[in-house]
């Protein structure tokens, strides 16, 4: 009889454990849009050089990456080179890493790396660009 039992909280236990792994690898071949009103510039060491008040749209498909940084002017589209994606609990705990060659106008290609990081709640994006030593950081004001 205590095995039965054993056997039924195992089984139960290990149910859980794969939904929850699904759920959260599900996450990662979503579209998902992030927003955030609030730029950081960061230096080389990776302290806040500035800030700025601005409302910024990043959207990332399975494939692609669209960024607009404060207004459409400036707005970058990519495909994506790369995903990495490892959500404990979808855009709450958990990190993703993103390649893409991005462009502004189709002409100026930039190779970017994108990490959103979660912790206690809080999702962090950072941009880095291949041969540029400052990055730009935004906290997800939202996400859908």
């Amino acid at each position: 009889m205590k095995t039965t039992s054993i056997l039924k909280a195992t089984t139960a236990a290990l149910f859980l454990m794969v939904a929850g792994s699904t759920m959260a690898f599900a996450q990662c071949d979503k579209t998902v849009t992030l927003t955030s009103s609030k730029t950081n510039h960061l230096d080389e060491s990776g302290n806040v050089e500035s800030t700025k008040d601005e409302n910024a749209v990043i959207t990332i498909t399975p494939t692609d990456i669209t960024i607009v940084p404060g207004d459409e002017e400036h707005k970058m589209t990519g495909k994506i080179t790369s995903k990495t994606c490892d959500w404990k609990v979808p855009f709450k705990e958990g990190k993703m890493v993103i390649k893409s060659v991005v462009s502004g106008d189709g002409n100026d290609e930039k190779d970017i790396t994108l990490t959103i990081e979660g912790k206690n709640g809080k999702v962090v994006l950072t941009f880095e660009a291949a041969g540029i030593t400052k990055k730009i950081q935004v906290v997800a004001d939202k996400f859908e």
